[in-house]
């Protein structure tokens, strides 16, 4: 009996004198927070905003300068049904496209509210000031995108994202009731008995904490493909919201699915958009052959992505591929030669100065290297057609939580994106997120919570026993091996033995970084502890990653199997869920949601 007392006693003197002693903390009051400021985090705090007729106060924290979110690397464009007669296109072509595309892994009530929905959503860009390419008669140009039946992608140049994003911004700007953190890290989130209580985050640049209190939470924060070291990614595309919501106890689905895109300069990395495929460039091996007819003859470099990414490796594998001669890495061709000079500088612009800059090789009269890189996560946090993140595979979803864009899985991509329909999602569920969010909170005021206030000020004494901590470890050495491990073992194309020498790999990774050093002690800019809270979120993720890819004993989009080359519908056509248990993580199944469009064999 005197035990039990005892415990709670001590620590409540430790955390008291840990407010006193060591660090203060300030505490703010939002109605809404939206966590990442990207695309589909922008569209959901103005579309909450715009609900509740300017009444709301939105918090919208960005660990970066809003306007450097990965969003403005989105080059080729966003999907939608815009002239169904001209294009002879309709939602259920865009649909169907879609849900084969996933290799029927998509949602087809998801599918469905996308393909919907996106026309509006484009439109809607148009009046925030997006400059579209448009046609002579006027319209929205749209180009073609891999695994679409018919031109269906509106795009602004190559800088869709560029432009969206800007547009969003300046309108953000002019709303009293948005206050954006730019530069701050969210490093936990308050949640208790299936409830959004509040957050913790850092300002970057002072190093000064604060408790935000709020009723409903958003997580935008993107994917983790920067878990593998040759990605076309931002930076910060570290998976910071998946793993808070991880170690909150929320589930994941689908995490096993990284997608590859085909055509990454080498030896940087740097995307070269879909787009250039899309206005007719070729794949070329070493021996001068367009080697796509082989692997997906109607379609050509249009495949989808997974297709065409497998396509590249097995000629390089294969000895038909090229090497870089300073990263060892192999490469194939990306070929704009025959393109008019004048199609290249009015649609993909950035691309040739990009080529120019990084290489000194004009896309116009030299074929570009290339080959796959890690590039979006189709899995994410587990969410509801609503957007509300779900308690577990057959629970409820929980009170104050949302997830949008790439961070989360409605599921609408399945094991497959097409290219396009990214923005398109992001655009989508930030109008029906944002609505729902401002109408949840016109009937759920948040009020003061002990139990929060007491976990915010335990997340602060988790920082600062980081950054006075000795142990041995060095983050960045494990970041590297990380990387290594990934890429070596959860590629374009695995293995069993490959995957569970991962999971083994990244196991002690993970043991490791509990004895992690931080050479910088000071708050202030202390880019060291950023990066370490970056490199432990992102090591959790690749162990979810290789947990997950080893059970799943099938070939099936961008999880391509080398004991197991086929689809396995009649066991693997269903979803997983990843959730933290109190020994290790849970893994389970969900059935895919399947509305009019049966599994069929796919073939381009």
């Amino acid at each position: 009996m005197i035990n039990s007392v005892h415990v709670p006693l001590r620590f409540y003197f430790i955390l008291l004198y840990f407010r006193i002693v060591i660090g203060s903390m300030q505490t703010r009051d939002f109605d809404v927070v939206v966590i990442g400021s990207g695309i589909a985090g922008m569209t959901t705090a103005l579309h909450a905003e715009l609900e509740s007729s300017e009444k709301l106060s939105i918090a919208l924290i960005s660990k970066i300068h809003a306007m450097r979110s990965h969003s403005v690397a989105a080059e080729g464009g966003i999907s939608g049904v815009l002239y169904p007669v001209e294009n002879k296109d309709s939602e259920h072509l865009h649909a169907y496209d879609t849900i084969k595309g996933s290799d029927y892994l998509a949602d087809q009530d998801a599918v469905e509210i996308l393909v919907k929905n996106a026309p509006k959503e484009i439109k809607f860009f148009e009046h925030l000031g997006v400059p579209w390419n448009r046609n002579r008669d006027g319209h929205i140009n749209e180009r073609a995108f891999g695994g679409m039946s018919v031109n269906r992608t509106a795009f602004a140049a190559d800088k869709t994202g560029f432009f969206m994003m800007r547009a969003l911004y300046d309108e953000l700007t002019s709303h009293k009731g948005i206050e954006i953190f730019h530069e701050h890290m969210v490093t936990s989130l308050i949640v208790e008995k299936g409830k959004f209580l509040g957050l913790h985050m850092i300002d970057i640049a002072t190093g000064e904490s604060t408790f935000i209190r709020s009723g409903a939470c958003v997580i935008a924060t993107g994917g983790f493909s920067r878990i593998y070291d040759f990605t076309t990614t931002s930076y910060s595309s570290t998976g910071d919201g998946i793993a808070l919501a991880y170690r909150a106890g929320l589930p994941l689905k689908d995490i096993e699915f990284v997608q590859f895109h085909p055509t990454a300069l080498v030896p940087s990395g740097i995307l070269i958009t879909e787009a250039a495929r899309g206005e007719g460039a070729y794949l070329i091996n070493a021996e001068g052959k367009r080697f796509m007819e082989t692997y997906a003859k109607s379609k050509m470099e249009l495949a989808p992505r997974d297709i065409v990414s497998r396509a590249i490796v097995t000629e390089i594998e294969k000895g038909r591929g090229f090497s870089d001669r300073l990263s060892g890495l192999g490469y194939v061709h990306l070929d704009l030669r025959h393109l008019d000079q004048k199609l290249i500088d009015e649609r993909l612009p950035m691309i040739r100065d990009i080529s120019r800059k990084m290489l000194g090789l004009d896309p116009a009269t030299e074929p570009l290297p290339v080959r796959p890189a890690a590039h979006f996560t189709m899995g994410g946090i587990h969410t509801n057609t609503a957007g509300n993140i779900m308690l577990g595979a057959g629970s409820g979803h929980a009170e104050g939580l949302w997830a949008v864009g790439e961070c989360a899985c409605v599921s609408v991509h399945g094991s497959n994106r097409l290219g396009s329909n990214s923005l398109s999602q992001c655009s989508v569920w930030g109008r029906i997120v944002g609505i729902a969010v401002a109408r949840h909170v016109a009937h759920n005021k948040a009020g003061k919570s002990k139990i929060a206030e007491d976990k915010a000020w335990q997340e602060e004494r988790r920082i600062e026993e980081m950054l006075s901590g000795k142990g041995s470890e060095d983050p960045y050495a494990l970041y590297t091996e990380l990387q290594n491990t990934m890429s070596k073992h959860l590629y374009v194309y695995r293995n069993t033995k490959g995957m569970a020498r991962a999971r083994k790999d990244l196991s002690r990774i993970r043991s490791r970084f509990a004895d992690i050093y931080i050479k910088d002690k000071r708050r202030t800019y202390n880019a060291n502890l950023r990066d370490a809270l970056e490199i432990g979120s992102m090591v959790e993720l690749g162990l979810l990653v290789a947990e997950c890819a080893l059970r799943r004993r099938e070939s099936r989009g961008a999880h391509a199997v080398r004991e197991y080359p086929e689809r396995d519908d009649k066991h693997w056509l269903k979803h997983t869920i990843i959730q933290k248990g109190i020994a290790g993580c849970r893994i389970s199944y969900m059935p895919v949601s399947i509305t009019k469009w049966k599994p069929q064999p796919r073939v381009y």
